[in-house]
C-alpha cells in the first residue's frame, strides 16, 4: 500500500472522498444507462469471466477519447471520477496475462503501451517516472471545473491526476508498473517493455536508494518532487521482484546487488517472536511497530520464494491475526441481511478502529469486521503458493467469499456513467473499513481487488522472479 507511511500522499487516502458530496449525483447520472444495460453479464458463466468483464468495461469506459487508454480504478460512485491509478493498471496487466488468451494479451499489451506513453509523455519530466494516477475521461469536478480530456491530452501529454493531487511518484507504484512491463517483455519479447521497466528501475535507484542504518529504498517523491522520508517494507518487497526480473531479462548483475539491498531491508523488518513483518520506518533508524498491515505478510511470501520459507509463519499471522467475519448484525456493517463474508482486514489498527467516529470528514463510520477483499485475495494466493496442509482448503473458502461479494455487492454501480455487466467486479471492502493509515476502503467495485482475485483464482504469482 503505497500510502502507508505518508497518508496525505496515498493513492488510497481519498477513496470514498466523494461520499456525502457528489456520489448521489454520480449515481443518478448513470441510472438511465444502467437500466438500459439490463442483464448484460448474465451470459458470463464463471466468476473469473465476470471479473475479466469488469476489467474490460473499466478499460473501455471512454470510447470517444482515444485508443491509448488506462483502466478506471473505481466505479463512479467512489467519487474519484475517471482516476486510473498506476498500481491498479499494473495489476490489470498482470491479471490479463494470467488469463492466457489472445484477447487478454491484446488488452495487456494496450495497457502496457499506455504506461509507456505516460512515461515518455509526462508534462514535466523525462526521467522514467510515472505518476501516482491519471485521468482517463472527462468529468466535472466538485468545484464545477471541467476536466474535458481523456488519458492523452490534445498536446500529446499524459493527463496527470491533478485534481486530487495524485501527482507524486511512489516507489511501490513504480515497482508494480515495472513488474507488469517486465511480464509483458517476457510474454511478447517486445524490447520496448523491457526498456520501460529498466527506466523505472533506474529512476528508483537514483531517487530511492538510501544509506540510512536500516537501508533499502525510500518512498519516492511528492507532487513538488520533494523526496519523502519513509521506507516501506511493501515497497522493498516489490523491488525484490522487479530488480530480480530485470537482472534475469538483461543479464546485468548490478540488478542483483540492488535486489539484495531491498531484500535485506525486508528481512530487517521481521519480528521472530510474533511471526510477522513490520510496516517499515519513518526515519531510516527506528522500526514502526504499529499498525501491522496485511500485505507485508503475504507479499513477502510471494516475492521471497524458497528463500522466504523461514518467514512462512507470516501467512498464519495474517490468517489468524487479521481474520474478520462481516454480516448485517455488525454495528456499522453495510452488508445486506442474510449475507456474511469472511476474509482479512487491512491492518491490526482496523480491528480496533473507533466505530463511533467517521473514518474521515464526510465519510461513514467504520466496521471493525469489514472484509478487505484485495487483501483476502493476497492471502488466498499466498496460501495456494505455500501449499502446507490445509492451505488449499482455506484459500478456497476465501476465494468463495470474494466470489460471493462479486455476485451480491456493488450492484448498480457505473464506470464513466456506463452500466457495468451484472455481477461483474469485486468491491474493495464488504463495509466501510478504517485502514489505520489515514484512509478507508468502501464497497465500490475496484480494478485492484478484481485483479488480485483473478490472480488468486488462476494461481498466478505476480511477484515470482
Amino acid at each position: 500500500m503505497t500510502g502507508r507511511q505518508g497518508p496525505a500522499f496515498s493513492r488510497r487516502s481519498l477513496i470514498g472522498a466523494g461520499l456525502g458530496i457528489s456520489a448521489v449525483g454520480l449515481a443518478a447520472a448513470g441510472t438511465g444507462q444502467a437500466m438500459a444495460a439490463g442483464s448484460a453479464g448474465a451470459g458470463l458463466r464463471s466468476a473469473p469471466d465476470r471479473g475479466r468483464a469488469f476489467l474490460a468495461a473499466a478499460m473501455d469506459a471512454y470510447p470517444d477519447h482515444g485508443s491509448i487508454r488506462l483502466t478506471q480504478s473505481y466505479t463512479d460512485q467512489a467519487g474519484l471520477f475517471s482516476t486510473a491509478f498506476t498500481y491498479d493498471n499494473a495489476l490489470a496487466i498482470l491479471a490479463h496475462l494470467a488469463a492466457r488468451t489472445a484477447g487478454a494479451l491484446t488488452r495487456a499489451t494496450a495497457l502496457g503501451d499506455a504506461l509507456l506513453h505516460a512515461q515518455s509523455h509526462d508534462p514535466a519530466y523525462d526521467d522514467g517516472r510515472l505518476r501516482q494516477a491519471y485521468n482517463v475521461g472527462p468529468y466535472t469536478f466538485y468545484d464545477g471545473s471541467r476536466q474535458p480530456d481523456g488519458f492523452v491530452r490534445a498536446d500529446g501529454t499524459a493527463n496527470v491526476g491533478t485534481q486530487f493531487g495524485f501527482t507524486g511518484t511512489a516507489v511501490g507504484d513504480m515497482a508494480w508498473a515495472g513488474i507488469a512491463l517486465s511480464a509483458l517483455a517476457r510474454r511478447t519479447r517486445a524490447r520496448r517493455f523491457l526498456a520501460g521497466a529498466v527506466r523505472i528501475g533506474e529512476w528508483i535507484e537514483r531517487t530511492g536508494r538510501t544509506d540510512e542504518p536500516l537501508g533499502g529504498y525510500k518512498f519516492g517523491v511528492d507532487g513538488a518532487n520533494q523526496k519523502l522520508p519513509f521506507t516501506s517494507t511493501e515497497h522493498n518487497t516489490d523491488l525484490v521482484c522487479l530488480f530480480g526480473r530485470i537482472a534475469r531479462l538483461t543479464g546485468d548483475r548490478v540488478w542483483l546487488e540492488r535486489r539484495g539491498r531491498a531484500e535485506a531491508f525486508v528481512r530487517r523488518m521481521w519480528e521472530p517472536s510474533g511471526g510477522f513483518f513490520y510496516t517499515g520506518t519513518n526515519d531510516g533508524v527506528t522500526v514502526n511497530e504499529s499498525p501491522i498491515p496485511e500485505d507485508t505478510q503475504t507479499w513477502t511470501h510471494l516475492a521471497l520464494g524458497s528463500g522466504g520459507r523461514g518467514y512462512a509463519r507470516s501467512l498464519d499471522w495474517a490468517a489468524a491475526g487479521l481474520a474478520v467475519l462481516d454480516h448485517a448484525g455488525r454495528r456499522n456493517s453495510t452488508v445486506p441481511a442474510g449475507q456474511s463474508y469472511e476474509g482479512v482486514t487491512f491492518s491490526s489498527a482496523s480491528l480496533v478502529a473507533n466505530e463511533d467516529a467517521p473514518i474521515a470528514e464526510g465519510q461513514p463510520r467504520p466496521d471493525r469486521s469489514g472484509v478487505w477483499f484485495e487483501g483476502t485475495a493476497h492471502l488466498a494466493l499466498a496460501l495456494r503458493d505455500r501449499r502446507d496442509r490445509g492451505d488449499e482448503a482455506r484459500a478456497r473458502r476465501l476465494i468463495a467469499s470474494i466470489e460471493q461479494a462479486q455476485d451480491l455487492l456493488g450492484g448498480g454501480q457505473t464506470v464513466g456513467g456506463r452500466a457495468l455487466p451484472e455481477r461483474c467486479g469485486v468491491v474493495s471492502a464488504s463495509s466501510p473499513l478504517d485502514t489505520g493509515f489515514g484512509f478507508g476502503y468502501y464497497p465500490y467495485r475496484h480494478t485492484g481487488a478484481t485483479a488480485w482475485y483473478l490472480l488468486a483464482a488462476a494461481r498466478s504469482n505476480p511477484l515470482a522472479a
